[in-house]
């Protein structure tokens, strides 16, 4: 029973409502029905029902998701995995899971299928829309402390709501409202008690951060495993259609739990993404334990100190300034100490060192070799002739000024910059100016590049094309004596980089979701062209890398990795420039359909579009980033 949270009919919905609620076995009014009531509530002006019903929808939405977490995680208890494994064991424990969890969920909740929503309704809940239309149902019951959380609320995961913010500051001068009435009341708890604890730190009151950075520990770990029990349920298979294909029970087993192990890897990232944010806080998890550290210090409590600067080391190993740390716990204490257990051992920011899924793909250098984080130096990623077919694509495609808003020389005046993009390549490819095989080993190896970049670091979220570019630099000849120029001056990827500050600010115009680089070169036959990685200074080389053909340097894309280009002296210089983000809004569409093997789609894109440069594509989804996550849908609109 699929039923939209907007239908049109009040004779449809009381019927559905009836029939869900005779059966003996429901207890629990299903969401999207009560949303929907609430909905024609507000239209008749009946304000007293729109907060009956509404905040039923809320209670409902609520216990619907605790009942799935409670009978999975107990389910999963009686019915383990043990190390005897057969296909009939598997299937006997998956069968006594389905079934354990089926009678579970019924005894609280009813017949699932009525639970079973739109994913229109799935949305709204997740955007918060029922507060908007309770913050002004309570404003007409002239109950205003309920009117100011319901807003509080709403505007927390919609900040760029220009209405509610001034709602907010009208609540603030009305009568019977206090500080304490502006709550979130979906703050989730392991990252109220992180804010908490992070500014009783900074206010030196470590006694009282330390209870609240510990809370926050158990509270993120309680979370982790709800967020992984919902990820044990029907999954989207994306690309297949089971109607018209038959596929055999380990094909639809496998794929499934792909789908369910992909979800619970998106529960680390979600975990860290704060509401209203498209991106997760950065390296979230590992700074409980660092804060932690610090507070044990400051109160000397040395033994939890080292214990925690230890658990830190595990999710970045060796990082210099905590090993230094830990040293110094370990002399005073006079013992080495032990990391707490750590249930997630593998979250975003790890130091590397995953395999490199490609047989002929070598490591050259870790992020210690090159003298810094998040680093990787790796040979043989594409092969000679690779490299020669995209040095003969790069001639006949590539244009001066192409990915540089048309200027010449858009970093030095001593250098020639030509490039194309994989858009217009297909272009060229699709029209017949170029052969179609070469066309599509540009997306091939951008692919390749794009899963040992994903594997290497260990990442916990897929990871999204969103700018590719094959570049060639050559130098200009009579113009290189006494340069003292960069081929690409000192920066980083996704912030403002201020060496005077020792800062790198993460705001507009930087490409602030940017979250690795990769650069794969094509050849080494020039003069100059080094790759180097400084300081934040810009100034301090920390690294240099030499171009060779199939040599690909890989780093995150943040202020922990300033870097640029030396002076391109004599030849040419020709590398394909990736950059990735874990940000599905800002994916690069012409790969993104590729990467789905769609080439109906891709190609319909292609000869639709009207752009040429996929960098104005990505720079029109940065400007209507706060217009389209604030436009209203069909079904969904704001009050104001």
């Amino acid at each position: 029973l699929l039923i939209s949270g907007y239908l049109s009919g009040t004779v449809i919905n009381t019927f559905l409502l009836t029939v869900a609620l005779s059966s003996p076995a429901a207890s629990l009014e299903p969401y999207d029905l009560l949303y929907d009531s609430a909905v024609q509530a507000f239209y008749k002006g009946d304000y007293t029902n729109v907060v009956r019903y509404m905040e039923g929808a809320l209670g409902s939405y609520k216990e619907v998701r605790r009942t799935k977490v409670r009978c999975r995680l107990r389910c999963q208890d009686q019915h383990p995995f043990d190390e005897t494994f057969s296909d009939l064991r598997f299937a006997d424990v998956v069968l006594r899971r389905a079934a354990c969890m089926n009678t579970c969920i019924e005894e609280k909740i009813g017949t699932q299928s009525v639970h079973k929503v739109s994913e229109d309704v799935v949305q709204d809940f997740h955007r918060r829309i029922p507060y908007n239309y309770l913050q002004l149902a309570y404003q007409k019951l002239k109950q205003p402390d309920k009117a100011a959380a319901a807003a509080h609320t709403y505007f927390q995961a919609n900040p760029e709501h220009v209405e509610m913010d001034q709602n907010l500051e009208q609540y603030k001068d009305l009568q019977g409202v206090e500080e304490e009435h502006f709550v979130d009341r979906e703050a989730r708890p392991h990252q109220r008690s992180f804010a908490a604890a992070v500014s009783l730190y900074e206010k030196g009151e470590h006694e009282g951060a330390i209870a609240l950075f510990e809370e926050a520990v158990v509270e993120y770990y309680k979370a982790d495993s709800e967020c992984r029990a919902l990820c044990q349920w029907p999954q989207r298979f994306e690309g297949h259609d089971y109607l018209r294909y038959r596929y055999s029970l380990h094909e639809v087993v496998s794929d499934h739990f792909t789908q369910v192990l992909h979800c619970e890897h998106e529960c680390v990232r979600d975990l860290a993404t704060r509401p209203g944010r498209l991106s997760p806080m950065e390296n979230y998890l590992p700074l409980h334990y660092d804060y932690l550290q610090f507070a044990y210090f400051h109160v000397d409590r040395l033994e939890e100190a080292l214990q925690c600067s230890l658990t830190y080391l595990l999710f970045h190993e060796g990082e210099e300034s905590m090993t230094d740390n830990v040293d110094y716990y370990r002399e005073t204490l006079a013992h080495d100490g032990k990391p707490r257990e750590v249930r997630i051992c593998c979250s975003r920011g790890m130091v590397g060192g995953g395999p490199l899924v490609y047989d002929d793909v070598q490591l050259v250098q870790n992020s210690a070799a090159l003298n810094g984080t998040q680093r990787v130096l790796l040979d043989h990623v594409i092969s000679e002739e690779e490299c020669s077919d995209l040095r003969r694509l790069a001639h006949a495609v590539t244009m001066a000024g192409d990915g540089y808003r048309g200027r010449m020389s858009p970093h030095t005046p001593n250098e020639k910059f030509e490039g194309a993009t994989v858009l217009k390549t297909l272009q060229y490819g699709y029209e017949g100016r170029v052969p179609m095989r070469s066309a599509r080993l540009f997306y091939d190896i951008s692919e390749r590049a794009r899963r040992v970049i994903e594997s290497y670091f260990l990442l916990n979220a897929t990871l999204h094309f969103s700018y590719t570019h094959l570049v060639c630099r050559t130098a200009i000849t009579g113009q290189q004596d006494h340069r003292n120029d960069l081929s690409h001056p000192i920066h980083a990827d996704n912030c403002l980089l201020d060496p005077e500050a020792n800062e790198c600010w993460k705001e507009a115009p930087a490409y602030t979701y940017r979250d690795y680089s990769a650069l794969l070169y094509l050849n080494g036959d020039f003069e100059g062209g080094e790759f180097i990685f400084t300081e934040m200074d810009a100034k301090t080389v920390t690294a240099s890398v030499k171009p060779l053909c199939g040599r690909m340097v890989g780093f995150s894309s943040g202020g922990e990795n300033p870097h640029g280009v030396k002076a391109v002296t004599s030849g040419q210089r020709c590398a394909v420039a990736l950059w990735f983000t874990l940000d599905p809004l800002f994916r690069e569409l012409v790969n993104y359909y590729y990467q789905r093997g769609n080439d109906h789609f891709a190609s319909r894109f292609i000869l639709h579009s009207a752009v040429s440069d996929l960098a104005s594509t990505s720079t029109r989804k940065m400007n209507c980033r706060s217009c389209s996550s604030s436009s209203p849908s069909i079904k969904s609109f704001y009050i104001f």
